[in-house]
């Protein structure tokens, strides 16, 4: 089985939300909620893939300074293992902007039990809770 390596990140507002992306159409696990990031190009370290996944898909800017390791999830789905730093960011610039047909929701952590989420992110959510 191939292990596939993607870093997200919860960016969390000044009222403690966290934001969601929901996976447009056509996405394997489409109208799941999920945090968001990408997959690890080679050569790049995951914080560097973030700050890139961030800028494409939302139009926002950070850095690795902002980038606070919080915790990993690690899961095996049918075809592939999926290994995930997750990242917490409460600095960037810009307003997170849709740009690859995903819906955004900023949701408070007691709430994101309430959004359906890819098996390998439901681990995350007491962590999110934890910390806010």
């Amino acid at each position: 089985m191939k292990s596939v390596l993607v870093s997200a990140v919860a960016l969390i507002d000044v009222e403690g939300r966290v934001l969601l992306a929901q996976r447009p159409e056509g996405k394997s696990m489409a109208g799941l909620w999920e945090f968001p990031g990408g997959k690890i190009e080679a050569g790049e370290t995951p914080e560097a893939a973030l700050v890139r996944e961030l800028h494409e898909e939302l139009g926002i800017e950070t850095w690795d300074s902002c980038l606070s390791p919080l915790t990993f999830a690690s899961h095996s789905y049918d075809d592939f293992h999926l290994l995930m730093p997750l990242f917490a960011c409460r600095k960037w610039s810009g307003i997170p902007t849709p740009r690859e047909g995903q819906t955004l929701k900023w949701a408070r952590a007691n709430e994101l039990r309430d959004y359906p989420m890819p098996p390998a992110d439901i681990p995350l959510i007491p962590i999110l809770r934890d910390l806010l």
